[in-house]
């Protein structure tokens, strides 16, 4: 009889277990379905004669500055510094090996597909996401979402809408630079120090070669995709913020969280489904 009645401490622990790893699945579940429902929404806007109003315009265009034109020259660095570790190396050994031919299609699978759009939206999420999310919060917090209803301003439309496009082309856009920095860096530091090729037309026939359609595709989805549910993550964590200021970092750090993580998953998915 006692048996029966003293719970078992182990069985305890498992269904608590089972029970925060449910509970975890279909917060997350919910969350996703949300992002996908906001950029529904922002796909449809795309249509509608609201969005490209000249005050939607304007907001779309500072928000592609800020994102895409005032951290330039840090992503130069950075593509610079990629560009120049990774060209040194691989044309010093597929010259070793041999294999110059097979430089082009190393370079475009190394640096534009792989590292390009992962660093560039790393960036991007770190740098811009936080501010946007911190950002919205403040102005929930001090009531100016409510202020801009009560004027017959959507939020949707002149916040969200601008913010989540923009993070989308700003990415693109700086993922395009970031490969042409890397590949010019590259090959100047190589031809200077006589590892690879010094014909600058040989290379960029090289390169031009290596590029497919499904190249393309593969690399912008890996642009595009993990922007657009960063912003949507971003906007929908600052916009959550309720009680007092204290929360908006708790929400910002869940935001950048699931940016980061759906950026990884994302390009992981892309990957598996090209190699497949």
């Amino acid at each position: 009889m006692d048996s029966i009645i003293t719970p078992n401490p182990r069985g305890s622990a498992a269904v608590r277990l089972l029970g925060a790893t449910g509970r975890a699945a279909w917060r997350h579940w919910s969350e996703l379905t949300h992002a996908a429902s906001v950029l529904g929404t922002i796909g449809a806007f795309l249509f509608s004669r609201d969005f490209w109003r000249r005050r939607s315009r304007l907001h779309f265009a500072r928000q592609i500055v800020s994102m895409g034109v005032e951290p330039l020259l840090f992503v130069c660095g950075a593509a610079a510094l990629v560009g120049v570790s990774m060209i040194v190396q691989l044309s010093y050994w597929v010259g070793q090996t041999g294999q110059s031919q097979l430089l082009g299609p190393l370079l475009i699978t190394i640096i534009a597909r792989e590292l390009a759009p992962v660093l560039v939206n790393f960036v991007v999420i770190v740098r811009s996401g936080s501010a946007m999310a911190t950002e919205l919060g403040v102005m929930k917090l001090n009531g100016e979402i409510e202020e801009m209803e009560a004027q017959g301003l959507d939020p949707f439309v002149e916040l969200v809408v601008p913010r989540v496009l923009g993070m989308a082309v700003a990415t693109f856009c700086l993922t395009f630079v970031f490969t042409i920095t890397a590949l010019a860096s590259g090959f100047g530091c190589a031809a200077l120090l006589g590892k690879g090729t010094s014909d600058l037309f040989l290379f960029a026939d090289s390169m031009s070669r290596a590029v497919q359609l499904d190249e393309v595709l593969n690399i912008s989805g890996k642009c595009v995709l993990p922007a657009l549910f960063a912003a949507v993550s971003c906007c929908i964590g600052g916009l959550g913020v309720s009680g007092s200021v204290k929360s908006i970092p708790l929400a910002t750090q869940r935001a950048l969280t699931r940016s980061i993580a759906g950026l990884f998953t994302i390009c992981s998915v892309i990957s598996f489904l090209y190699y497949l």
